[in-house]
């Protein structure tokens, strides 16, 4: 395959889902023939990674400014095909705004955002994400929702936007549920390509390092602790067909 960069080793820690969700984005991009006139936009953390593994044009935003730059590169070449790759301690936290109103207004960009609930890159700390009760150097005792408030629930706070064309939440916490991310991202990625407006999918992702957990263990979170929470869903598909 042409667009992953299979010869280059990982920045990422082992078990971590980033490398997953990067594969699969080269895989669409390859499958569609995107490569081409493709710029994916990344932010500050671990997603930030993403691109140094993809024969593409990339653009490296400031720490939640991936979309407005995404957005500005989709007015100056509309027929191009722009996604961002963000964590949720960038797209959920100091990212929230700029997500928000870019999908209230509809704006024809993918947003792909991998939700391990934490911000991995500098010693997973308390994101907006994290879990009740889920312990981090920020939050030692667990997150408590009277003092830290409860997480975001990012993808059903978009689905009553009208501007919104493909809204999904997909997990990579297991092959069948890895295919099925696979289907939803070619939904969002088509939801762009036939300008029906803007598309988000969140990826449930583990983070063993962030979460210190074994491998096994924190897929299995994922799988069942996690999904209890914030369930595999699709929310909104302009498009139709399969995901």
């Amino acid at each position: 395959m042409k667009t992953f960069r299979e010869e280059k080793n990982f920045s990422w820690c082992p078990g971590c889902g980033h490398g997953i969700v990067a594969r699969l984005c080269a895989e669409l991009i390859e499958e569609n023939n995107l490569r081409d006139r493709t710029c994916c936009v990344v932010g500050i953390g671990c997603g930030g990674f993403h691109h140094h593994y993809m024969e593409i044009d990339a653009l490296e935003a400031a720490h939640g400014r991936s979309i407005p730059v995404a957005t500005g590169y989709k007015l100056g070449l509309p027929d191009n095909f722009v996604y961002t790759l963000q964590g949720d301690g960038d797209c959920a936290s100091i990212g929230l705004a700029e997500l928000m109103h870019a999908a209230n207004r509809g704006t024809p960009i993918t947003v792909i955002m991998v939700n391990n609930g934490v911000f991995g890159m500098t010693g997973g700390q308390m994101s907006p994400e994290t879990l009740i009760s889920q312990k981090t150097p920020t939050c030692p005792f667990g997150r408590d929702a009277k003092l830290h408030g409860n997480p975001l629930k990012v993808s059903e706070m978009m689905q009553e936007m009208d501007g919104v064309a493909y809204l999904a939440r997909l997990s990579v916490a297991t092959p069948t549920l890895v295919r099925k991310a696979k289907k939803g991202l070619a939904q969002a990625f088509k939801a762009q390509e036939e300008k029906l407006g803007f598309s988000f999918v969140e990826i449930l992702s583990p983070c063993p390092t962030g979460w210190n957990m074994k491998v096994v263990d924190s897929y299995q979170r994922l799988a069942k602790e996690v999904a209890e929470i914030l369930p595999v869903k699709e929310f909104i598909n302009k498009v139709g067909g399969e995901s």
